[in-house]
């Protein structure tokens, strides 16, 4: 097996630089640098070139056991100062040695992996909590690469293993005066089924933390909707007119609120128009707002307000010009914004309570998946149906929590997540 090594740090200037090793080479190529070094410790050295003697940086080099670094390989990190030219000079001389090459995107993960030092969920955790832009962002990565995932599907799979052995029971000893385990079968089959399919949710609305929240201002022209979004951005990210239809696009301003990720949309003013490129930006502006996650509806007098579901906000536009009942906003005063912006916040947080163990899209199917096959199961179960049938069923459970944590079934999609990673990781 190669030794690979790569920058853990990003590049430019900076007090530190980081570089890691790891392979069964590490340790003899990091003394290749810096010489005689301390069994699977620490060590201030003077790193030189192997070829030419000239030295090159002042760096603290730590090593580690097989079996006891982050990859589960032999390993070594040389923590260097941040300047461009020394690492550029240390990493032709790692280069220069024969069986060594510079990492690929997420190969260290990807050897810990391999290497049973992470399993699948607790890599897609790191992936996430090294994206992760918001407080909220980084506790459920940090939840998931802290093993939450791994350790809910060992259970849920332990519980599972119960169904199966009673089934094959059933099937082995079918013969025999063998008191049926159907009514134990489906009662389990139907709670693991309920706590899959609450989590696969949990897993969906994790996934719509990880990407952000959207909340699209929908209203007809000159509503205030963009000087809405201005005043939420705190910049002139759209433009404001008095002409009606000046906003032809969806403009996307990405903000933090109360620890979200939130994604605000402002759309084109909503009305029947001949423009055939105004028209265009207005079936754009009803298809994004529907998909979006929640909706500021901007109504100004003598338009009527729209139908309001429970992910709609109604809003009196323009309250500086029109003053009335009910709760007003205006762009301009800034009446009105900060109870919009807590009633966002408190809506979609209300959603985060929802978040489980699971993060992404991939988990939530497999879950699905999983609480598919288990209700199936369960039917099977309560009309007494062959245990073969049932056990096949449990089969298919079983398969797609071990595809949960990666045990099977995966190889289509590693290369999705490892390229992600920077190459130091």
């Amino acid at each position: 097996m190669d030794t690979i090594f790569a920058p853990a740090t990003p590049p430019g200037r900076s007090g530190i630089a980081v570089l890691r090793l790891s392979g069964p080479s590490a340790r003899a190529a990091a003394e290749a640098l810096a010489g005689p070094l301390p069994a699977h410790g620490r060590a201030l050295r003077i790193l030189r070139d192997p070829s030419s003697g000239e030295p090159l940086d002042e760096a603290l080099v730590l090593t580690f056991a097989e079996g006891r670094s982050f990859t589960g390989e032999e390993a070594a990190e040389i923590q260097g100062h941040g300047s461009p030219a020394a690492v550029a000079a240390i990493l032709a001389a790692l280069a220069a040695q024969p069986g060594l090459r510079l990492a690929e995107p997420g190969e260290f993960a990807r050897r810990a992996l391999a290497n049973g030092r992470l399993d699948l969920a607790r890599v897609e955790g790191l992936s996430a909590l090294l994206d992760a832009e918001t407080e909220a962002q980084r506790r459920q990565a940090m939840r998931v690469f802290g093993g939450a995932l791994g350790r809910r599907a060992e259970g849920w799979r332990n519980r599972l293993l119960e169904a199966a052995a009673l089934t094959e029971a059933m099937i082995d000893f079918g013969d025999e005066d063998v008191p049926e385990a159907f009514p134990e079968i489906a009662r389990l089959c139907g709670r693991l089924a309920a706590e899959l399919e609450a989590e696969a949710e949990g897993a969906r609305v994790a996934e719509r933390l990880r990407e952000g929240f959207e909340v699209a201002i929908v209203g007809p022209p000159n509503a205030g909707k963009s000087t809405l979004l201005n005043r939420l951005a705190g910049r002139e990210a759209a433009l404001v007119s008095e002409i009606a239809g000046t906003t032809r696009d969806v403009i996307e301003v990405r903000l933090v609120l109360d620890g979200l990720p939130v994604t605000l949309l402002d759309t084109a003013g909503l009305r029947e128009t001949g423009d055939a490129v105004e028209r265009m930006g207005v079936e754009r502006a009803r298809a994004r707002a529907a998909a979006a996650d929640l909706r500021v509806h901007l109504v100004l007098p003598g338009h009527s307000a729209p139908p309001e579901g429970p992910d709609d906000i109604v809003l009196r536009a323009q309250a500086d010009r029109h003053p009335g009942p009910g709760p007003g906003l205006s762009g301009v005063t800034g009446e009105g914004v900060d109870a919009l912006v807590a009633e966002i916040a408190r809506r979609l947080s209300a959603r985060t309570a929802l978040l489980g163990a699971g993060l992404t899209l991939r988990h939530a199917a497999a879950m699905t998946e999983g609480a598919q096959a288990l209700r199936e199961a369960e039917a099977l179960a309560i009309a007494a149906a062959s245990p073969e049938v049932t056990a096949e069923a449990l089969r298919r459970a079983l398969a797609a929590l071990d595809a949960l944590v990666g045990r099977v079934g995966v190889e289509d999609i590693l290369g999705a997540i490892f390229g992600r990673f920077c190459i130091g990781k």
